[in-house]
């Protein structure tokens, strides 16, 4: 091979990709990075407090720092500052649990190369119904992708400071927004709208964080459930956007317009693509999350939120970075 030619390295890497989300998986599965936060730095080391063998935890350290989440000097490994930061059990952030949910999610990519044909689900998405099962799993799971975006929020809004605020949110999941700004702030008050065996979750959540006497819980459906008129300083639509269409998602943002008071602020977050369509990576690869679950969902750019926000009535709207996603606030 030439020396101007490019390397294989990176095609082959993106071909097995699916091994990185098998090794993660187990090695979150078996708490490795945990293990290794709290003082192990050996293969033996690893399998002792894991109770796997020895040739497996040796496996799973080798890829882990073939992925660059682990690190390795004479033969003692450690884990970067991102493992450290988001794989770590039982830390704010932590997406270990969604890395264990994410490997069971692997034989769906088998159906891709239908829905791209079909340009939408083969079958009928669980995702939006009710009675999905999955709930306990999926909501938690997925709680920690939205901690960095809340918190940045909070800063943002000065919510801390802010006194009595009302919150409404929309499709709140586990409670993370609620339960990170009701204890930012003593005084404020949210109200969480989503179908009842989450808010069933997200109640439970919040009680164990000690700020459940000041979060209420309607169950419905946001499609047709009233959010009310100026009765919120602070409403939240938090990835619930790149599951809906464009007329819904302006459908929405009119009726959250309405349950503002004058000067309230309406936070979305959710992974949003540049107006080029050139990134964030993230962002772009998440469509194909959604063309494979939801019937009109998709990954929109700023243009077309900045389009439906002031077709909804908002006049100031500025984005913000919240990896891996963007924070779009609204007034």
């Amino acid at each position: 091979m030439k020396a101007s030619s490019p390397s294989p390295d990176g095609v082959m890497r993106l071909i097995n990709g699916y091994w990185a989300t098998g090794i993660l998986g187990v090695a979150a599965h078996n708490r490795v990075f945990t293990h290794l936060e709290e003082g192990c730095a050996t293969a033996a080391e690893v399998a002792g407090r894991a109770e796997i063998s020895e040739r497996g935890a040796q496996t799973l350290l080798d890829a882990l720092v073939s992925t660059g989440l682990v690190d390795v000097c004479e033969g003692r490994y450690r884990n970067t500052a991102e493992a450290s930061a988001y794989l770590v059990e039982d830390r704010p952030a932590s997406l270990a649990s969604f890395a264990r949910l994410k490997m069971t999610h692997m034989a769906s990519l088998a159906d891709l190369g239908e829905v791209v044909r079909l340009g939408q689900p083969v079958a009928s998405p669980v995702v939006e119904v009710a009675n999905n099962p999955h709930w306990e799993a999926i909501v938690t799971a997925i709680a920690a992708q939205s901690h960095p975006a809340a918190t940045l929020a909070a800063d943002l809004l000065g919510l801390a400071a802010a006194g009595e605020v009302s919150i409404l949110d929309v499709g709140g999941g586990s409670g993370v927004y609620s339960g990170i700004w009701l204890e930012a702030n003593p005084r404020a008050r949210s109200v969480q709208l989503d179908w009842q065996p989450i808010n069933a979750i997200a109640r439970r959540l919040l009680e164990a964080r000690g700020v459940g006497e000041r979060f209420t819980c309607v169950d419905g459906d946001f499609h047709t459930t009233d959010f009310g008129s100026g009765q919120y300083d602070v409403a939240v639509y938090s990835h619930i956007a790149h599951q809906e269409g464009p007329d819904s998602n302006v459908e929405v943002f009119t009726r959250l317009r309405k349950a503002l008071r004058p000067g309230g602020a309406l936070v979305v977050n959710d992974y949003i693509l540049d107006d080029d369509r050139a990134g964030p990576a993230f962002a772009l690869m998440f469509a194909a999350e959604m063309l494979l679950k939801s019937k009109h969902g998709g990954t929109w750019r700023r243009a077309d939120y900045h389009r439906w926000l002031t077709q909804a009535g908002f006049e100031d709207i500025t984005f913000h970075p919240a990896p891996p996603g963007t924070l779009v606030i609204a007034r």
